[in-house]
């Protein structure tokens, strides 16, 4: 019995610690692990080779990924997804592990809807956004990267009476803004999610600022595309001089926490022994109110991640 792993889509810190826990307890499982790089374009041009330990040794504290990763345009083609088919078969391999996030996923529930394929996912992603699951791998080592800026900014801020908009990552979810707004005390956060209305946003600031506030810390998801706007407000409308931090793709790398590595330890193992004892496998691994568990991948693709309620309240109550 043959296994492989893959990273699909954007990186996140944790999937070398995945990576490792694969290797190692596939080999004690009795089974051969495979490494497949550069992501479902190294699938359809067969960057398959079988793993060692020696592979794995040292990388758990590393962020990024080993056997790094794609976004891959002719994976939408049918006759590149046989070509990645049969080369799984050269090699044998009938069990793959896929660390990615909802693109990746979207790409195996048709893959696996037009070959016999036998797979589980492992949800990888900064964004958190994911159907089904509480979190994905990469989550809390970027918001204490994100927590590490804010502290730094805040710090400039107060000494100079300004504000500053703070731009991060998260596609089209405002999980990472909203969780960094409560742990930073931000006075404004503005996600996708929420319509931004700043006429109540103006009364409380500016009454804040003449009972002595002299600096505001505003986060802004990227996923909303009101950066611009917010900046414009802050300058104009509550008449603060702003300056702006956009975060960038620092936010992906960094060495791994400890809540990520124990992630990837446990998202591994339920991955690896369910398809130990199952050959029709279409599944994700999640994590949910505390407890792991594996869903249909159609189920986690036809579903959109909602923010959970108390995450939106949390927006009122921000000072």
């Amino acid at each position: 019995m043959s296994f492989a792993i893959m990273c699909s889509g954007g990186d996140a810190p944790g999937m070398n610690p995945a990576i490792k826990k694969f290797v190692d307890y596939v080999y004690k499982k009795g089974s051969t692990p495979y490494l497949i790089y550069d992501g479902l374009e190294g699938l359809i041009d067969k960057k398959i080779k079988k793993a060692t330990h020696s592979d794995v040794s040292g990388i758990l504290h590393n962020g990024g990924t080993i056997i790094r990763s794609s976004r891959s345009k002719r994976f939408f083609e049918h006759s590149y997804r046989m070509q990645a088919y049969y080369n799984l078969k050269e090699f044998g391999i009938t069990k793959l592990v896929v660390l990615g996030g909802d693109g990746s996923f979207r790409a195996m529930q048709i893959f696996s809807s037009e070959f016999e394929l036998n797979f589980v996912g492992i949800p990888s992603t900064i964004d958190n956004d994911i159907y089904g699951t509480d979190y994905c791998l990469g989550v809390d080592t970027a918001l204490n990267v994100i927590r590490d800026a804010l502290d730094k900014i805040r710090d400039t801020a107060s000494s100079f009476s300004r504000a500053f908009l703070v731009e991060v990552m998260g596609r089209d979810c405002g999980y990472l803004a909203i969780v960094s707004s409560m742990i930073s005390g931000a006075e404004v956060c503005v996600v996708p999610e929420v319509a931004f209305e700043p006429k109540e946003l103006t009364k409380r600031l500016k009454d804040e600022m003449q009972n002595g506030r002299n600096y505001i810390l505003a986060i802004v998801a990227e996923g909303s595309k009101k950066t611009t706007e917010v900046f414009n407000w802050l300058q104009d409308d509550i008449g603060m001089e702003t300056r702006v931090s956009i975060l960038g793709h620092i936010q992906r790398g960094g060495n791994p926490t400890v809540y990520d590595r124990l992630m990837a330890f446990d998202f591994t193992i339920i991955a690896v022994d369910h398809l130990l004892v199952n050959n029709n496998s279409n599944k994700i691994a999640v994590y949910k109110k505390g407890e792991f568990g594996l869903m249909e991948i159609e189920d986690v693709v036809s579903n959109k991640y909602q923010l959970p309620k108390h995450y939106l309240d949390a927006l009122n109550l921000l000072d």
